[in-house]
């Protein structure tokens, strides 16, 4: 398929974070794009804000003229439902019909790629990679999974010939790619509505880690059975991070390879997950060439993703932090940083958790990874693509824990509850539409403090 023959790009599902930035690249391209997404947001006001046209009813008469012509590809997510009614008006019509990784695989084809994979990380390493290409003058163009504080966009770059992408195991996505350098972040389980099991979660990254000819060009973390070079904090590896410290609020650390010490490395991402994405993206920039200098001053330079670790509040008396973590691993890391930068201080977390069949098979993971926090609101599972599951609830995961304060809570009540704490750290958790009530939660804590 030629893209540069396509004129028309009609997007079902645009608000979604990967979608948004294909969205955002084809526009800049001077194509005309359009799309349907189920609920207003903050990245489709974005979007429209742009000049991309977006309508919130699954009606066909909604669908810009322009569309409904040849010379129109039609790119979809996986959580639009098969009864989708514009969905269907372009399969009757036998238009040009594309899941969002199957385009970027058209894209990535004839480009450098980097692909970034992993269940946990991929954002964060991805978009600090681009990042430092970005800054050192690389001509690169970067489809992101969440929204980069240094351009608030999630697509970096305009360059033709060298590629980032996240490389996404949901729906075995990231087989459509086709990576010149690569990363394996991590293989926790996740998605068993796709893969059954964790055997076959790892056969697929095998698959994918497989497409890499020259396994010098593929890097993992020391804790993966995968071939590749490997990074480590604080343990042997190809790029090591080492002689650790914090000063600042920032990490300030060294990088050991088989031949270099590369000192001094300013970091200001908490959590000792993120050094690991950090190194894992200077391993990659370094292999394909760019300096130690440039990659340094880009690390120092990187502000952060929105809704990754993200300082809504950062007082003396109080502070409040939103985070996309949605896996029991995640919210373990969230709560590692916290603990290190905020020691002894009562913390309380808000979390929405994310799909019945995750909350179902992680339910135990989930409930010792909040027990940890001194205080828990849970609000209702985000359905996402999904109809509700026999006696999967919050109240079902909330009888797991073992916090002395925990109580499930409607959307209504979060911000009474969270002004009755007595904590001095506020985290609010989960990749559903908590990110929406954010903004009130930290106008209330303002009132507070």
């Amino acid at each position: 398929m030629n893209l540069d023959k396509i004129h028309n790009i009609f997007f079902i599902g645009i608000g979604g974070i990967g979608m948004s930035a294909l969205a955002r690249y084809f526009h800049t391209l001077g194509k005309n794009v359009a799309g349907y997404d189920k609920t207003p947001t903050e990245l489709t006001d974005e979007l429209m804000q742009s000049g991309i046209a977006i309508h919130f009813e699954d009606k066909i008469d909604l669908i810009p003229a322009a569309f409904t012509v040849e010379n129109t590809l039609v790119v979809i997510t996986p959580a639009v439902p098969k009864a989708h009614s514009q969905w269907n008006y372009f399969m009757e019509r036998n238009f040009e019909i594309k899941k969002r990784a199957e385009v970027l695989g058209i894209i990535t084809k004839n480009t450098f790629c980097f692909a970034v994979a992993g269940t946990h990380g991929k954002t964060t390493t991805s978009s600090i990679l681009a990042h430092i290409l970005f800054q050192s003058g690389v001509d690169v163009t970067s489809f992101l999974g969440g929204i980069v504080e240094n351009y608030n966009s999630n697509l970096v770059g305009n360059g033709k010939t060298v590629t980032v992408v996240e490389a996404d195991e949901f729906d075995r996505s990231f087989l459509h790619l086709h990576p010149n350098i690569a990363c394996i972040t991590s293989m926790d389980a996740d998605h068993l509505d796709i893969y059954g099991d964790s055997a076959a979660i790892e056969a697929s990254f095998e698959e994918f880690a497989n497409k890499i000819e020259d396994r010098a060009n593929l890097f993992v973390t020391t804790q993966l059975p995968l071939e590749g070079k490997t990074v480590g904090v604080n343990e042997s590896a190809n790029f090591e991070a080492i002689n650790i410290r914090i000063e600042k609020s920032a990490y300030i650390f060294d990088i050991k390879t088989s031949n270099q010490l590369i000192t001094d490395v300013r970091f200001a991402l908490p959590g000792r997950h993120n050094l690991t994405n950090a190194l894992m993206a200077f391993a990659m920039a370094k292999t394909y060439g760019v300096s130690d200098e440039d990659s340094k001053n880009a690390l120092a330079s990187f502000k952060g993703i929105r809704r990754r670790f993200s300082y809504q509040i950062q007082s003396e008396k109080l502070v409040y932090i939103d985070d996309y973590a949605h896996h029991p691993t995640e919210i373990n890391a969230v709560r590692q940083a916290v603990s290190e930068l905020y020691p002894g201080q009562k913390v309380l977390a808000v979390f929405q958790p994310h799909l019945f069949s995750r909350t179902k098979d992680f339910v135990d993971d989930f409930a010792k990874s909040l027990s940890a926090f001194d205080s828990v609101l849970l609000l209702d599972i985000y359905p996402a693509r999904e109809l509700p599951m026999e006696g999967i609830t919050s109240e079902w995961l909330l009888s797991k824990m073992t916090n002395l304060y925990k109580k499930v809570v409607q959307k209504s009540e979060v911000v009474t509850e969270i002004l009755k704490s007595d904590a001095t750290v506020f985290v609010s958790i989960g990749a559903g539409d908590i990110g929406a009530m954010v903004t009130s939660i930290k106008k209330a804590l303002h009132e507070k403090v």
